[in-house]
């Protein structure tokens, strides 16, 4: 069966409401953690029992392409998402794959000179840190001095 979608006057794409999606959007707006896919249905799953892992990542693939969530791919296993669609840069930690946000001002006269350099028009960028965070390091650390 071919799915059938609606578009409005303007052309966009009309998606049905679904109180599962805005249940999903709700929760991760509340957190700062960026959470992945299954995070996301673990902590949903005692409220909506009829959630499945499977409707919460169609319903993040959506979210995203519609600009209501981002997607932030990491070298860890899995994707992870935030609500704050505003442009803002992230660190990842390479010791337990947690990702935060970096309270800083984001650099928009990087994309001036990118565009310069590569004669592209650039309309956005994102910048992700990589590194090991504050509770990785004191926990190698701790493991250092119990092997002494």
């Amino acid at each position: 069966m071919i799915p059938k979608f609606n578009f409005g006057k303007d052309g966009d794409l009309l998606v049905k409401h679904s109180k599962q999606r805005d249940a999903i959007l709700e929760n991760l707006c509340s957190r700062y953690d960026h959470p992945t896919a299954e995070d996301l249905y673990l902590s949903l799953k005692p409220k909506i029992p009829a959630l499945s892992l499977a409707t919460v990542y169609r319903n993040l693939a959506l979210l995203e392409s519609m600009g209501d969530v981002v997607k932030i791919s990491t070298n860890a296993d899995s994707d992870r998402f935030d609500g704050n669609v505003n442009n803002h840069y992230h660190f990842a930690c390479i010791g337990c794959g947690g990702v935060s946000d970096v309270d800083m001002p984001v650099n928009d006269s990087i994309e001036d000179k990118v565009a310069e350099l590569t004669k592209a028009d650039v309309k956005t960028h994102s910048l992700i840190f990589y590194g090991t965070c504050e509770k990785c390091k004191k926990k190698s650390l701790t493991n250092e001095i119990i092997m002494l």
